[in-house]
Parts: structure tokens; C-alpha cells; sequence
């Protein structure tokens, strides 16, 4: 079963870039990495489908089983970086597909309302998001190594074993279709 990340900050050495990259080494995923800035300001103009990046953010979207949505809390939603790529994909890759999603919290502030604003997007391009959700404090994270701590990873580590599950169980139906 294919798994993508797409870890939905814009910062280069953030949190939720942590959590995009254990999932992708620990589980096999595919990532994508909006600090990287390849995806350009969606404008909704014919041409941008013709971008690399937006060709591979739809392709890997479409060929994954189950997607991890990650992302901070700006102003109580998602990353503007991450609503930005949503906005290139649709039914054609989410239709039925289970996904996660993970918020990092900070600033003395917790990451729902991230949680609530991945939910409510996602279910705007018919993804299927599972019910267990999370919230990473900052004491998750050794930051020093780049790294989530023991307790963090095992957060993370119950949320995929979840969307596996959910990633199982679409894949079993489709084939019997």
C-alpha cells in the first residue's frame, strides 16, 4: 500500500517537517515538502497543470492508498501553504481515500483548530479522513536532533497504524468493485 506525506509548512527546519520525515523513513511514504516552495500560488489558470511540481504533488496523490496531512497552526487553520496545494487537488486523487491528519501546536496554543480546518477542506475534495487525530506538543520534539522523542513517535506511530487500517480496508473493497 502507498502512503504520501505532505508535511504542510512553509518553514525549512520546522516541527511539522520532523513528523513528515519520520513518517516517510519509518513507513516507506512519499513526501512532499512544501518548504521547498515548488508549488506555486494557486490561481486556478489552465497552465499551472502544466507545472512540474503540481504534475507530481496530483500524481503522487492520486497513486497513494492514504495520505498524512500535517501542518502548524496559523491563526487557528491550517498552514496557508498547505491550503495552497489542497486548493491543486480534487476528487480525482482524494475521492474515498482515507486520510490523517496531524497538527503541531505552539506559541502556548493547542493545533484543533488546524485539526478542524484539515477536516473540514478535506472533506471538501471527498477525502476520507479517519477519526483519530492528532495534536504534537513542542515537548514531542527533540528539536536539537531534528527529531520527534520516544513518546512523539509513538503517537505518530498510532495514528498510521490506524490509517492503515482504514488504507487496508479501501484498498480490499476496490478489488472486490
Amino acid at each position: 500500500m502507498k502512503l504520501l506525506v505532505i508535511n504542510g509548512t512553509p518553514r525549512k527546519f520546522g516541527r511539522t517537517g520532523v513528523i513528515g520525515n519520520y513518517i516517510s523513513n519509518q513507513y516507506n511514504a512519499d513526501l512532499i515538502d512544501l518548504s521547498e516552495g515548488s508549488i506555486p500560488l494557486y490561481n486556478g489558470e489552465e497552465e499551472q497543470n502544466e507545472i512540474p511540481s503540481v504534475k507530481q504533488l496530483r500524481q503522487l496523490a492520486y497513486d497513494a492508498d492514504g495520505v498524512v496531512l500535517t501542518s502548524p497552526e496559523y491563526h487557528n487553520a491550517m498552514s496557508g501553504a498547505l491550503k495552497n496545494a489542497l486548493d491543486f487537488l480534487g476528487s480525482a486523487q482524494f475521492e474515498h481515500k482515507p486520510v490523517a491528519i496531524i497538527a503541531v501546536a505552539g506559541g502556548g496554543k493547542g493545533g484543533i483548530n488546524a485539526l478542524s480546518n484539515m477536516r473540514t477542506v478535506a472533506r471538501g475534495i471527498y477525502a476520507n479522513v479517519i477519526p483519530k487525530q492528532l495534536v504534537l506538543d513542542p515537548d514531542r520534539f527533540d528539536m536539537e536532533n531534528k527529531q520527534l522523542t520516544a513518546q512523539g513517535e509513538g503517537q505518530v506511530d498510532e495514528v498510521i497504524k490506524e490509517l492503515q487500517l482504514y488504507m487496508k480496508h479501501s484498498v480490499q473493497r476496490s478489488i472486490r468493485q
